[in-house]
């Protein structure tokens, strides 16, 4: 395979490195050069072996100007959610295969953003299949993340699984726009029949609504004062004192 996955016409977060090293000139915070060697794979950031993770949410907090960590970590999690939904499906949409996507042969630069987050050192594929793509991305990266996000920072586990839903429908989105684009509708009624058999799981069941899978809870992004996510549970911004949105 070469040195990225050929996803990148459908957007910046379906794209994935899997040979070589972020720019030139890209240099963690240490100074030292980023890249396979350096960066901790996501297994080692879900057991809590490195701090990427909390610098991540640091790096987000400072982005954002959020005063609350629970805030900064929502967004993070939100972030590395759509990277992964978004490479396994619009894999399995285009070609009927997903990378394998294992945590230890994901290394992850957390100051970088999509394609230089991610490195799969080891990018061979499996057939794609809603079990497939549920147990690549789900199970082996969300629900650790989720529960290494946790111990940082408390943060609650139904706003995660909201990110989780409102990351994949936003996949599906992108890669409905794509096909309309490029007369890949075969691509676009593919993402969204294995999208519907992901969403069918209990954690993700009732996270969107709605034709145009409009999330159920607030990934509290609207506390910052930024404004309203494009598919935010509320129809304008709630009050100051408006903690984790609907339900």
């Amino acid at each position: 395979m070469s040195g990225r996955t050929g996803l990148e016409a459908i957007g910046g977060f379906f794209a994935l490195r899997t040979t070589g090293a972020p720019p030139e000139g890209a240099a963690e915070p240490d100074g030292t050069e980023p890249g396979a060697a350096t960066a901790p794979t996501l297994a080692a950031v879900y057991a809590g072996g490195t701090d990427a993770l909390a610098r991540r949410v640091d790096l987000v907090a400072g982005r954002l100007g959020a005063r609350e960590r629970r805030v900064a970590a929502s967004v993070a999690q939100l972030g590395l959610a759509a990277r992964l939904w978004s490479v396994a499906l619009g894999s399995a949409a285009l070609h009927g295969t997903l990378p394998a996507l294992r945590p230890a042969d994901l290394r992850w630069t957390y100051d970088r953003s999509s394609p230089d987050d991610l490195l799969l050192t080891d990018p061979h594929t499996v057939p794609a299949s809603v079990t497939a793509i549920r147990s690549a991305v789900q199970e082996a990266h969300l629900v650790p993340l989720a529960a290494a996000l946790r111990r940082d920072t408390p943060v609650s586990a139904r706003l995660l699984w909201g990110n989780a839903g409102s990351a994949l429908a936003g996949a599906v989105r992108e890669i409905d726009a794509w096909a309309r684009r490029t007369g890949r509708t075969d691509a676009a009624a593919r993402a969204r029949t294995l999208a519907d058999g992901l969403f069918a799981h209990p954690d993700l069941a009732g996270t969107v609504r709605g034709p145009g899978m409009r999330r159920t809870s607030c990934c509290l992004y609207s506390r910052t004062g930024g404004g309203l996510c494009g598919d935010c549970a509320f129809d304008a911004p709630p009050g100051p004192r408006g903690a984790a949105g609907p339900g």
